[in-house]
């Protein structure tokens, strides 16, 4: 566990408040003005914009979504399951890390409007991976329903959402 506090130190991360840690590390200066935008933006957005996040296998990244697709990239630890549900119900997952063997993908895009969770495959560990959002992230993008909105939504995947939602 010291080497997590070694990359939570060094990349001077903070909490998520969907959980594990992140730290902004790029933001584009351009913007997209809202009228070039869909109806769910309030406002411009940033081209592009990039974070590291790590996550601990003591924890899971929560269910959530945004307006815009998120690009993951695999950095360092262990393999990272996301959880994907798409806007008409289908679930599905993917392993995000670099054992090829095992299909895993070291770069994966959750698309726009899906809802997805993450958690680290191996216990006693963790997983520092890279996320990329165009247009660039904003908050006012970012959904994360409680457990009883989404099992309402979704009763069919009851197993993984109470598991994976707060």
């Amino acid at each position: 566990m010291e080497s997590i506090k070694t990359i939570i130190d060094g990349l001077e991360l903070q909490p998520h408040p969907e959980g594990g840690y992140f730290k902004e590390t790029y933001r584009s200066e351009g913007f997209i003005k809202k009228e070039h935008l869909d109806s769910e933006f309030t406002g411009d957005r940033n081209y592009c914009t990039g974070i590291y996040f790590l996550l601990t296998s003591d924890t899971f990244s929560a269910f959530h979504r945004i307006n815009q697709d998120e690009m993951w990239h695999f950095y360092k630890g262990d393999s990272l399951l996301l959880h994907m549900i798409s806007p008409e119900g289908k679930y599905s997952k993917v392993t995000i890390g670099n054992n090829f063997e095992n299909n895993e993908v070291p770069q994966f895009t959750v698309p726009a409007k899906y809802w997805f969770a993450a958690e680290v495959k191996e216990k006693n560990s963790y997983t520092l991976t890279g996320c990329t959002v165009a247009p660039g992230f904003d908050f006012r993008d970012f959904e994360m329903p409680s457990r009883e909105a989404l099992l309402y939504e979704f009763p069919q995947h009851k197993d993984i959402i109470t598991r994976l939602t707060r």
